[in-house]
């Protein structure tokens, strides 16, 4: 994880940027001293790095990174905290002022990746061929791909899958989702986290790679039985175990929208779970609810009129 120690007011900065560079290890030694037990697990701080922004509109600022590895800790607090304790010695050594200490949660060093490959036979549908699902699948990639309207709607389908998992699991959705739009557009271009395209057979290959920045430890996750449940379920050992599972439950989910949206559309099966709440909202209980939510699928007419009405129908056989 990277914490952010924000210094402004500096008039020397190319000077000021060397200067915390050079006193790089005094930096490491100090976040390190914080957090012992993460030293002990085989943690800490292991580098840093500075930024130098000459032009903004404040005035010359730079931002030192301090790079943590934090386990199978999601590592919020411990960086938060190892900022703070440096800043002290960054104004020392800078002539600056610090001002924000926090972390990002644009977590490009703490990537997972998931790749899958499938023969187009296994595509193949009554209404459709395999090689035909194919193209149709990677041209909808490259919509998303080439335009951020459409590449917004690709990624929210991405993060249906995965959000459930980092809430199952006690960790912080939100700070999942703001460094996977971000990372998105690393760039300069808001675009696809997956990528969608053809092997030498004509097998449909996929890939994922973004931040994810999850835990086993501290927090909900190690105090929410639920959360422990999920994780117990799941056989994680590590941190990374988790997010490579999440990142294979977004390619997975990622797959079957492009699937549906390349051949019959996306609605026919949003309908079918439309349909089921229309069902329950009526009154359909047990074998009827199938029944109902069959016939206003079928024509293609779902509404609570509708339903109240084949929901008589039914009892009325």
């Amino acid at each position: 994880m990277r914490a952010q120690v924000q210094i402004v007011g500096v008039k020397d900065p190319y000077n000021a940027r060397l200067s915390l560079l050079s006193n790089k290890d005094e930096i490491i030694a100090l976040a390190n001293s914080k957090d012992q037990l993460l030293n002990k697990l085989g943690g800490g701080c292991r580098d840093i790095e500075v930024h130098t922004f000459i032009d903004s509109p404040r005035g010359p600022m730079l931002v030192a990174h301090l790079i943590v590895d934090v386990r199978d800790a999601m590592g919020a607090n411990t960086v938060n905290t190892m900022a703070e304790a440096v800043a002290p010695l960054i104004e020392q050594l800078t002539g600056g002022k610090v001002r924000l200490r926090i972390l990002s949660n644009l977590a490009d060093l703490r990537l997972a990746r998931a790749q899958m490959r499938i023969a187009p036979e296994v595509l193949d549908t009554a209404d459709y061929k395999g090689v035909d699902v194919i193209e149709g699948i990677i041209d909808a990639y490259t919509f998303a791909a080439i335009d951020p309207y459409r590449a917004a709607t690709h990624n929210k389908g991405i993060m249906n899958g995965i959000d459930p998992l980092v809430v199952a699991t006690g960790n912080d959705w939100r700070a999942v989702e703001a460094g996977a739009h971000a990372y998105a557009c690393r760039n300069g271009h808001y675009g696809s986290l997956t990528t969608w395209e053809k092997d030498s057979s004509g097998h449909l290959v996929g890939t994922i790679e973004m931040p994810m920045p999850l835990g086993l430890v501290g927090g909900a996750t190690k105090t929410h039985p639920l959360a422990q449940l999920s994780l117990r379920i799941l056989g994680v050992k590590t941190a990374q175990e988790l997010a490579e599972i999440a990142v294979a439950v977004g390619l997975a989910q990622n797959l079957g929208a492009l699937r549906a949206l390349s051949t019959e559309g996306i609605q026919r099966g949003h309908m079918a779970l439309h349909a089921r709440n229309v069902a329950l909202s009526a009154g359909a209980r047990g074998d009827e609810v199938d029944w109902v939510v069959e016939r206003m699928v079928k024509i293609r007419d779902v509404r609570a009129d509708r339903a109240e009405a084949l929901l008589v129908e039914k009892r009325g056989q």
